[in-house]
């Protein structure tokens, strides 16, 4: 019988093509060419209608049974092509667990906070405590509550920037140093004696250079009681001294002028490296200035609601980044806030 002899003949052909396939492309290929729609099997069911009615029944039935045999052996080979692909994609995608860890890039505390960290932890261990202050400030408190007349040249030592307000309203600017914040804790807290720090940024219209900034930081450190002395301030500075650069580390104070104090002084620490014998940093004089102090000025502390008669303090501001610069050998400023990671890492 041709259409026995064309069964045998399909099912050797579609058997030995479909063990040579290798990936699901071509198997899908394979079933429209033997099984689908428009397969060579179809094509010979359809000629079952030329055949003796007494053969046909037999026919029929081999037709049916290389069909069933034909898909079946589709579905595993299907299966078996599916999970080869699928092990082969978890085998690309493996994690090694034996190569190193990545490890992940961490944040840190900036330089400029790592300083005034370790700054608040100085002066609380001398009761100091820390309070904040507006950035954005009255011209009152800025300079004329701080003994700056209108017409005093000591307004030229600060370029400041102005923040336009309506009319009528009074004078607003950026702070230009902290200390408006020691006559807005004065008024809060008079006549209790008070002890405290005050960190932030303070912002100058100076040109930027290796040395100078248009913001910066400062914290201004403020003790009003009974009886407080020059010698009270000296003896804060020199433990300020030795806690921050070091054991052995000596303070000296030369005269000065500030508005807000009197007297007022400029605070030099000995050199902590060199220890004072002269080097390039401290220009071979074996000292460094860190920043401004003095006595509160009796203007000023009646300003903030203190009887100069009975009351006195001291004051003094300096600059986180003067100190670190000083502490790390970095010479120039503009490096604290360019955001350049090779400078910042080196504190990390």
């Amino acid at each position: 019988m041709t259409v026995i002899a064309d069964l045998v003949a399909l099912e050797q052909e579609a058997t030995a093509t479909l063990e040579a396939i290798t990936d699901l492309e071509s198997l899908a290929e394979w079933k429209s060419r033997f099984i689908g729609k428009s397969g060579a099997l179809t094509r010979l069911s359809r000629g079952l209608g030329t055949l003796p009615v007494d053969q046909r029944p037999d026919v029929g039935r081999r037709v049916n049974a290389l069909r069933e045999q034909l898909e079946a052996a589709f579905v595993v080979t299907e299966t078996h092509l599916k999970r080869t692909a699928q092990t082969a994609e978890l085998t690309a995608e493996r994690i090694d667990v034996t190569l190193p860890g990545r490890p992940l890039a961490l944040g840190y505390v900036h330089l400029t906070n790592q300083v005034l960290l370790q700054v608040q932890t100085i002066f609380a261990e001398m009761g100091f405590h820390v309070t904040e202050s507006p950035e954005v400030e009255l011209d009152a408190y800025n300079f004329s509550l701080l003994n700056f007349p209108d017409d005093h040249p000591a307004r030229d030592m600060q370029d400041t920037f102005y923040v336009e307000v309506p009319d009528g309203t009074p004078s607003v600017l950026l702070r230009t140093h902290t200390s408006p914040g020691q006559i807005r804790v004065m008024r809060e807290r008079a006549p209790a004696p008070l002890r405290i720090l005050l960190p932030g940024k303070v912002y100058r219209n100076e040109q930027v250079t290796v040395r100078s900034e248009m913001m910066f930081h400062q914290f201004e450190f403020l003790a009003v009681g009974r009886k407080i002395t020059l010698g009270d301030l000296k003896g804060t500075l020199a433990y300020f001294a030795e806690r921050m650069y070091g054991p052995g580390t000596q303070v000296r104070l030369r005269p000065s002028f500030f508005p807000f104090t009197e007297p007022s002084a400029e605070m030099d620490v000995s050199c902590f490296l060199c220890a004072g014998q002269g080097c390039r940093v401290c220009k071979h004089s074996g000292w460094l200035e860190i920043g401004g102090c003095g006595m509160v000025h009796p203007t000023v502390l009646r300003n903030g609601g203190y009887d100069p008669e009975h009351f006195s303090g001291f004051a003094g501001g300096f600059g986180p980044e003067r100190i670190a610069m000083l502490k790390y050998g970095i010479d120039d400023i503009r490096g604290f806030y360019s955001g350049e990671l090779r400078f910042l890492e080196q504190f990390g």
